[in-house]
């Protein structure tokens, strides 16, 4: 695990592509984009790879592209197959830094964030790495992410050789994505955590997966919306992962427990924030005054 690093000339560091897979995202691709353009040290490129969305996304991004040209934005489309596996492995393919940084498009990168991805991969010890998360669209942010963080810190701690990577915030480098772009599964059934797949298909080659307190991203808690069965589907893509690679530790099941611990408390409360939200802006009916009938 990494907290901090020393800096390193600026040529002595790689490169960072940003991957953003994308799918009916109008709503909040352009704050993802905009934290992926503020940053202390820019990106070497921002790939957008659209798949099939039937909203604004695309002409969201095309009115950033036109908007930032500086920042390198590129979009690409993933029409073949529906599914996040497929359109994060186009991302990659185009990718051409020598560290692909992967984010979804609800995320939204600390300023600091591809400096820290740089700093992390320039020494060497480790091909792939994730980081710790904060939920900007709950209460508390700093005290959850200083849990997120502790768990994260645990849980690779209990992982052994099996290392997560976690989507929303992650990185690896080129050389490594194409030594097991071959082997991750297409998971065409869209039954596991494509990428948990790929952490353990480096794991499988040899490659090192590693865990970097620095790489901090926002995301929303809006998984948190679903219903207790779509949620609980969710959940158990940690299992159904580890079990399509013949791989039964207990240990690497922990996040599942937390998960599926914190969903009731935090669900209600995001349901409970919703209603004051649109209750102040009168959004929700108030219940009629009884009549009484005349005599």
């Amino acid at each position: 695990m990494t907290d901090s690093l020393s800096p390193l000339p600026a040529a002595a560091l790689p490169t960072v592509s940003i991957v953003i897979p994308a799918y009916n995202e109008e709503a909040g691709i352009r704050h993802c984009l905009v934290a992926a353009i503020e940053q202390t040290v820019p990106a070497h490129e921002i790939v957008v790879v659209d798949n099939r969305s039937t909203d604004g996304t695309r002409a969201a991004v095309e009115a950033m592209i036109q908007a930032f040209p500086e920042a390198n934005i590129r979009l690409i489309e993933q029409d073949a197959e529906q599914g996040i596996t497929p359109t994060r492995n186009a991302g990659f393919d185009a990718a051409t830094g020598t560290v692909i940084g992967r984010i979804d498009a609800d995320t939204a990168l600390a300023p600091n964030w591809v400096e820290q991805v740089q700093l992390a991969f320039s020494t060497g010890d480790f091909v792939a790495a994730s980081g710790p998360v904060e939920y900007y669209d709950m209460p508390m942010r700093r005290f959850g992410h200083h849990a997120d963080d502790t768990f994260r810190k645990l849980q690779v701690k209990l992982a052994g050789d099996y290392v997560f990577l976690f989507g929303t915030n992650m990185a690896i480098t080129k050389e490594a994505w194409l030594a097991v772009r071959g082997d991750v599964c297409a998971d065409r059934e869209d039954l596991m955590h494509e990428d948990i797949d790929l952490a353990v298909h480096l794991a499988l080659k040899g490659l090192k997966v590693g865990y970097v307190s620095a790489m901090t991203v926002g995301m929303s808690a809006r998984r948190l919306d679903s219903s207790p069965r779509d949620y609980l589907y969710y959940v158990e893509r940690f299992q159904r992962t580890y079990a399509a690679h013949g791989i039964h530790d207990v240990r690497l099941l922990a996040p599942m427990a937390v998960f599926l611990g914190i969903y009731p408390a935090l669900h209600a409360e995001r349901a409970l924030h919703e209603h004051r939200t649109a209750q102040r802006w009168g959004g929700v009916p108030h219940p009629a005054p009884a009549v009484t009938p005349a005599d």
